[in-house]
């Protein structure tokens, strides 16, 4: 609580020095968080190197440098000071320690990203059928897990868990959570414009969402 409390009372050259990091698993929307962001006025740190397709109509707001952060390419987080940037939940442990970060992270129901991903994989011709989905669940959920057991050992990361479906049900109460947590004045309004419902496919059945 202290915590939050300090961080969110810092000072607007504090936060401008603060890298937004948007993060989850693979098709847990972290596409549409980067693009509420931009529509709410903070800079998005993208290449467009991977280009818009069926599966991401609107774009995956990716930066083909944060793959390299395994590898100890991180110079590049000097210029995502300020900015929001993409970062699966994979490669949140590689990310240096000498910056701040304030992580928004993404929750979706298990089984739509599964359906989302098995999709994405047909498409792309590969087999989906190579681990099923109960297998795949576990996993992920044990990934989730240490992701965030991790996240909460960083002094110098603040997180907030955003749920996905809930988030496009309704967006504004999570939009208000979100410009709290960054200490920015973001455009609400711009930022709720970007929800459209006909992009939100493969719905689960289960009303909940597991939050760790």
């Amino acid at each position: 609580m202290l915590r939050n409390l300090f961080k969110n009372a810092r000072s607007k050259d504090e936060v401008a020095q603060t890298v937004v990091v948007v993060s989850g698993l693979p098709r847990s929307g972290t596409s549409l968080m980067m693009q509420m962001l931009e529509a709410g006025g903070i800079t998005v740190l993208t290449d467009g190197i991977r280009e818009p397709d069926e599966d991401n109509p609107r774009g995956y707001y990716e930066f083909e440098r944060v793959k390299a952060l395994p590898k100890g390419d991180y110079e590049w987080l000097e210029s995502a000071r300020g900015k929001a940037v993409k970062v699966v939940s994979a490669l949140l442990e590689y990310l240096p320690p000498e910056y701040n970060y304030k992580v928004i992270f993404m929750h979706r129901r298990m089984e739509e990203i599964l359906a989302s991903q098995r999709k994405m994989l047909i498409r792309r011709g590969k087999n989906p059928e190579e681990t099923d989905d109960q297998t795949m669940a576990d996993l992920f959920h044990k990934h989730l897990e240490k992701v965030q057991a991790w996240i909460q050992a960083q002094p110098n990361i603040d997180v907030l868990n955003v749920d996905y479906n809930a988030l496009v049900a309704d967006p504004r109460p999570h939009l208000l959570r979100i410009r709290d947590f960054l200490g920015i004045d973001v455009d609400i309004e711009k930022m709720a414009e970007v929800v459209d419902p006909g992009l939100y496919r493969n719905r689960g059945k289960n009303v909940g969402t597991r939050l760790l």
